[in-house]
């Protein structure tokens, strides 16, 4: 059995030839993505391109998946920040979506706005435990209804608003799903029903608006957000399936040109004595998405984070050589490095990408004071044991010092002690981008994906 998978992205159509009787990735290729004209020219353009790589390839199975034309777009909308806008993030985040903004508490009239110039694909509504508070998620209901824009809406909040949440959206002609409460207790979350509701949206109204439906129609399987895709692939290298191991706990970055994804795959618990763990519980398999973090389209918001004179004194280069390199980047994304200096500043601004990306996703620890003495109190995941950290996407891959960028992504000084980070990985590249490409293939052959996870995805 041949496969082939495809990964609709952003930029770039990325095709990986898979031969099931030698259990091995054959050939990867990738052309631009032709999103605004039709998706089928940047397929075929890259299937020519892995044909030159290694002659004709015939498949027998077509996986596919897509973040095109930014992938999909989403806002959540919860009660308390720490709570049930935070579940919702998690459900949005976990199944594959770009989580623009979240909101909590009643949205204000300029929130509103907000909401329309995002136009985003897809709207989670939450609030409330079940039985809990129920005039906030009505509330946000009816603004959701004056907003003119053409999105979607998945109400996962208090059961005990379904009645009037169905007639607010019947009354104003909105399509709305309700599903299972994301925080049905307090501090317990519940975020399979709301994913699962998110990923049968995404096919059945994103991949017409992306222009995928010709490619559905090809496909053996029904197309994915790639996002998800990959944290399918994270999973299986971590866990593995059935008899066979996977690697255990470890953490991926992918690196891109306009956001960067964090996945951890690990439980979180605290691993040092006299540690309160605070807010809601964090799931084993996590993904965070950070939209002003890129290196390309988001480049301009990665500089304003940083204090480009510490910046310039660390990689020992001119500030104004470096705001002109970042201009330009900015101006023309395809550019690339071409002296040993713009490489030097491109390596600097990805490890502060990734630093600032993994010091999100992972858990803080804060100081607290009890009868008893000082403890500890810990909010999110602590990641501190984690063994490996895997670098995807190409500003790592393509790195001549790859360790160099992950290294952001470690807890190496005084000053990122709170941050509960990785303190002394081991660091793992996917050289190939293989990762969609295997969490596509593990929904049809968990066994060879794992196999093939296990021998791409190598030390540094």
């Amino acid at each position: 059995m041949n496969y082939l998978t495809v990964d609709f992205g952003s930029t770039y159509t990325k095709v990986t030839a898979i031969d099931s009787v030698s259990c091995k990735v054959v050939g990867t290729a990738a052309a631009f993505t032709t999103i605004e004209t039709d998706v089928m020219e940047g397929l075929r353009n890259a299937l020519q391109k892995l044909e030159t790589e290694i002659r004709e390839f015939k498949y027998d199975k077509l996986l596919c998946c897509s973040s095109a034309a930014g992938g999909l777009k989403m806002v959540a909308l919860g009660l308390v920040p720490e709570l049930t806008a935070k579940a919702a993030k998690m459900a949005a985040s976990s199944a594959g979506a770009k989580v623009v903004k979240t909101y909590a508490f009643e949205i204000s009239q300029a929130e509103q706005q907000e909401i329309y110039d995002i136009n985003p694909d897809l709207v989670l509504l939450c609030g409330g435990t079940d039985g809990g508070n129920k005039e906030v998620i009505l509330a946000n209901a009816k603004r959701l209804c004056d907003i003119k824009r053409n999105f979607a809406i998945i109400a996962a909040g208090n059961k005990s608003a379904s009645y009037e949440l169905e007639e607010i959206f019947k009354s104003s002609g909105r399509e709305c799903v309700i599903t299972e409460n994301v925080m049905p207790q307090f501090n317990k979350i519940n975020i399979l029903p709301a994913k699962q509701k998110i990923k049968e949206l995404f096919i059945s109204r994103i991949i017409d608006a992306k222009g995928l439906s010709k490619v559905q129609k090809m496909c053996e399987n029904q197309i994915v957000p790639t996002p998800l895709a990959v944290l399918t692939g994270c999973e299986l290298l971590s866990k593995g399936h059935g008899v066979d191991p996977g690697i255990g706990d470890l953490m991926a970055v992918d690196l891109g040109g306009a956001t960067t994804d964090v996945y951890s795959m690990a439980d979180g618990a605290p691993t040092i004595e006299n540690v309160l763990v605070k807010g809601l519980p964090e799931p084993y398999s996590k993904r965070s998405v950070e939209g002003d973090l890129g290196m390309r389209y988001s480049l301009t918001s990665l500089a304003d984070e940083l204090n480009m004179e510490v910046f310039a004194q660390e990689i020992g280069v001119q500030q104004e050589k470096i705001e002109a390199w970042i201009e330009r980047c900015s101006a023309h994304p395809a550019t690339l490095p071409t002296c040993e200096e713009e490489a030097k500043i491109e390596q600097g601004l990805a490890r502060n990408a990734v630093r600032m990306a993994v010091e999100r996703h992972c858990g803080y620890f804060e100081q607290a004071y009890t009868p008893l003495g000082q403890i500890f109190t810990l909010t999110g995941k602590d990641l501190t044991q984690v063994p490996y950290i895997v670098g995807i996407g190409g500003s790592i891959i393509n790195s001549d010092n790859p360790e160099n960028i992950l290294r952001g992504a470690e807890s190496t000084t005084a000053a990122t002690a709170m941050y509960a980070k990785p303190k002394n990985p081991k660091y793992m590249l996917d050289k190939k981008y293989i990762f969609a490409s295997m969490g596509l293939l593990s929904t049809v052959e968990p066994k060879l994906a794992l196999k093939i996870l296990k021998e791409e995805i190598k030390l540094i």
